[in-house]
C-alpha cells in the first residue's frame, strides 16, 4: 500500500463529496439551462452551491463564476485585468505558479504589459519595501501574488498586501489554491479584486474550481459561446464539479481547525525526526514561521543516490513530489529554489500532508529513507 504525501498535488476525494455528487450522476441529469423539470432543479442545486462558496468568503453570489480550475481562473482574472480594467502594469513575483508567470509573459509580449518582479529572500518571503517602492509609479497597476507557495509553502501577508494594494488604488489579484480551504477569509474586511481555487486540492473533485471577481469590475470571458456563468464562461456547465466543490469547501471549514492542528503536528513530527535521524537535513521555505501547515520541503545533500531519491521512494511506496506536479516532467530545476538561490547541488523533496496521513506512515517514511539515501 503507497503512502501518499503529496497531497499538495492533488488530495483524495471525500467520500461526503462523492455521496453529494452521486444523485448528478443518476436521476440529477439533466441540462442546467433547460427550463424544463428535468433541468430546473439541476440549475437550482448550481446556485445554492454558488451560494455555500459566497458565504464562506464573504461576498455576493453574483462574484462567483466557476471554472475549469486554478489555471482558467487565474488567466481569466489576469488577461481580463489588461483588456478590460485598463492595466498596464503586472507587479509579481518569481516564485509564482507557472500558470501565472507564463501568461504574463504571454501578457508581456502580445499586449505589451510592463511586467515587474518583486525579489523574495531565501525562504521565499516577499521584499514589502521593494513592493512599496514599485508602487509609488502612477501606472495604471495590477498586483498578482500567490497567498502560499505551492512548492516551499512561504506564504504572502495577506492582508499587508491587500491593505497596501488598497491604499495605493491598485488592482489585487491572489492564487489562492493552496489556501482556500486551509484559512479563512473574509474579503469584506482583507479587500482583493479576484481570487482562485482549485477543488482537488481541498478533496474535492478534479476539473473545477472558482474565480471571484469584485462586485467593482466587469471583466469580458475568456471562453465566447453560451450564456453560462452569467455571461463570464461558456460551456454547459460541469455540474458534478460544482457540486463537489461546494461540498468539498463546506466541509473543509467545518473541519478547518482540527485539520489544520492533526497536518500541523504531522509537519512537526517528520521535521523533527529528519533533524534527528538524517545528517545534514535542512529545510526550505519558512517551516517554522509564515508557512503551510500541510508543506514541508526537504533539502538533502546531495549524492549518487540522493540523486536518485525521489525515484527510489517511488520504488518503495512513498508519493513525494520534487516541486510542483505541473512541472514533474520537466528536466529544469525548480525555479521557486532558484528564485531562493536554494543550493542546487543538493536534492529537494516535498512533502505535503492531509487528514489521510499518520505518524505511522511518517514512520515508515523515515526507515525507508534511511535506507535508500547515501549516509552524509
Amino acid at each position: 500500500m503507497a503512502i501518499y504525501l503529496d497531497n499538495a498535488a492533488t488530495t483524495p476525494m471525500d467520500q461526503e463529496v462523492i455521496d453529494a455528487m452521486l444523485p448528478f450522476l443518476q436521476q440529477k441529469f439533466g441540462n442546467p439551462s433547460a427550463v424544463h423539470s428535468v433541468g430546473r432543479p439541476v440549475r437550482a442545486a448550481i446556485e445554492r452551491a454558488r451560494k455555500k462558496v459566497a458565504a464562506l468568503l464573504e461576498v455576493s453570489p453574483s462574484e462567483i463564476f466557476f471554472t475549469s480550475g486554478g489555471t482558467e481562473a487565474n488567466n481569466t482574472a489576469l488577461c481580463g485585468a489588461v483588456r478590460d480594467l485598463g492595466v498596464k502594469r503586472i507587479i509579481s513575483s518569481p516564485i509564482e505558479h507557472h500558470c501565472i508567470l507564463h501568461t504574463l509573459d504571454h501578457l508581456e509580449k502580445c499586449y505589451g504589459v510592463e511586467v515587474q518582479y518583486v525579489p523574495v529572500n531565501e525562504q521565499g518571503h516577499l521584499d514589502y519595501s521593494k513592493l512599496e517602492e514599485l508602487l509609488e509609479k502612477d501606472t495604471p497597476t495590477l498586483v498578482s501574488l500567490m497567498h502560499g507557495n505551492n512548492e516551499i509553502g512561504t506564504m504572502l501577508d495577506f492582508e499587508r498586501v491587500s491593505l497596501l494594494c488598497k491604499e495605493k488604488g491598485v488592482l489585487f489579484h491572489s492564487d489562492t489554491v493552496q489556501t482556500f480551504g486551509h484559512f479563512k477569509y473574509d474579503l469584506q474586511k482583507t479587500p482583493v479584486d479576484f481570487m482562485v481555487c482549485s477543488a482537488h486540492k481541498l478533496h474535492g473533485p478534479k476539473g473545477i474550481g472558482f474565480l471571484y471577481v469584485s462586485g467593482d469590475h466587469k471583466i469580458s470571458p475568456l471562453l465566447y459561446g453560451g450564456a453560462q456563468e452569467r455571461n463570464m464562461r461558456a460551456g454547459t456547465e460541469n455540474v458534478l464539479g460544482i457540486i463537489g466543490l461546494a461540498k468539498a469547501a463546506e466541509r473543509a471549514y467545518e473541519h478547518l481547525e482540527t485539520e489544520r492542528a492533526y497536518c500541523t503536528d504531522l509537519k512537526n513530527y517528520l521535521k523533527t525526526c529528519l533533524q534527528a535521524e538524517i545528517k545534514d537535513v535542512r529545510f526550505n521555505g519558512d517551516p517554522d514561521g509564515r508557512s503551510l501547515y500541510h508543506v514541508l520541503n526537504v533539502s538533502f545533500p546531495g549524492g549518487p543516490k540522493n540523486d536518485m531519491l525521489l525515484f527510489n521512494l517511488d520504488i518503495e511506496g512513498i508519493c513525494a513530489s520534487g516541486g510542483s506536479a505541473c512541472s514533474s516532467g520537466s528536466m529544469q530545476g525548480s525555479h521557486v529554489l532558484a528564485a531562493c538561490q536554494s543550493d542546487n547541488t543538493r536534492v529537494s523533496v516535498r512533502f505535503s500532508f492531509s487528514k489521510i496521513n499518520t505518524k505511522d506512515e511518517i514512520d515508515r517514511l523515515m526507515t525507508i529513507l534511511k535506507k535508500v539515501m547515501d549516509p552524509a
